[in-house]
């Protein structure tokens, strides 16, 4: 095959592989999440306002602010009985309570398998356990979840090394739970450590890292040793997003990117032949990897295999109120 040089000065386009990888993209609470905020403005008209990001994806909130959310960062920047909705990512407990406080209209968009947490918080509490909660610090579902109980009965854990490190007040009452959009990897080796540590802490009926973002890392593990660069369509601020760089790298890609629109992409980067990988995050729109394939296809005579590890059927209804 000529170079990529060679080719354009002949006419054609140098060629490229596009290794898509599924499931990706939109999750079943990402995807209820923003029919409620649709179904909301549909029912009771503009303005609806949202607390913090519905989901973590600008194209997402800017095309939801078009419609006429107004997404606000706490209750007090909404007016009296105005109309609110929380973000799929769970709020605490002050939360809702300062809504009724206020006397306004609120529909929880948190995430069913988020709720599923704070249910086994709530459990773990009342056996009397402490409880570790494994995620990162100041992502707004850990914070919606530590905020479901009194101050201090809930312990974060980040690393391996902070699971090694922790001290419980009685290792016979002892209890974990984990934010959803982990690494499946990190966890598995923080809950290794801690059952090692403490061999009767209790832990989740079922496994609190979310189906969405485990079928997105093992979709990602198909494709990153057959490709020179991954790069996962996401926000910054997006924990599942960033989860999929981390976990390409690991699994064999040269090199694996966040981007959030095809804008972002460094076209200096390919060379003719190679094979680039391409998935998206559990709150980023299908229509973003569309417009990631025709910039490719701008550009290259691009070859597309989608390899699909697993197929998801998952739906989750939206609130009575809307339906």
């Amino acid at each position: 095959m000529g170079s990529a040089a060679d080719l354009k000065e002949t006419g054609a386009k140098p060629r490229l592989t596009l290794l898509l990888a599924a499931p990706r993209g939109f999750c079943a609470g990402v995807d209820r999440a923003i029919r409620i905020v649709e179904l909301a403005l549909q029912k009771f008209g503009a303005p609806v306002y949202v607390r913090h990001e519905i989901v973590h994806n600008r194209f997402v909130v800017e095309r939801l602010e078009r419609m006429g959310a107004v997404f606000i960062d706490e209750l007090d920047q909404a007016p009296a009985g105005a109309r609110v909705i929380f973000s799929a990512h769970g709020v605490p407990k002050s939360v809702p309570e300062e809504a009724q406080r206020r006397e306004l209209y609120y529909l929880d968009a948190t995430c069913p398998l988020v709720s599923k947490v704070h249910v086994e918080a709530g459990r773990h509490f009342k056996a009397g356990r402490q409880i570790v909660l494994i995620g990162h610090n100041g992502h707004p579902e850990v914070e919606g979840t530590i905020g479901q109980l009194p101050r201090g009965a809930i312990s974060l854990i980040e690393t391996a090394k902070d699971a090694e490190a922790f001290l419980p007040h009685d290792e016979a009452k002892l209890a974990y739970i984990t934010q959803t959009t982990l690494s499946v990897d990190d966890t598995a080796e923080i809950v290794s450590i801690l059952r090692r540590r403490f061999p009767t802490i209790a832990g989740p009926h079922k496994e609190d890292v979310c189906y969405a973002t485990t079928n997105r890392q093992e979709a990602v593990k198909a494709i990153a040793p057959k490709a020179d660069v991954v790069f996962v369509i996401g926000a910054p601020n997006s924990s599942n997003s960033m989860r999929l760089v981390e976990v390409a790298k690991r699994a064999g890609a040269r090199d694996a990117r966040l981007i959030q629109r095809a804008t972002d992409i460094d076209w200096s980067i390919f060379h003719a032949g190679e094979t680039i990988g391409l998935t998206a995050g559990a709150s980023a729109p299908e229509v973003l990897m569309e417009e990631v394939i025709n910039a490719f296809r701008d550009r290259y005579a691009v070859e597309l295999d989608e390899i699909v590890v697993t197929q998801e059927n998952v739906e989750f209804n939206v609130p009575r109120a809307l339906m």
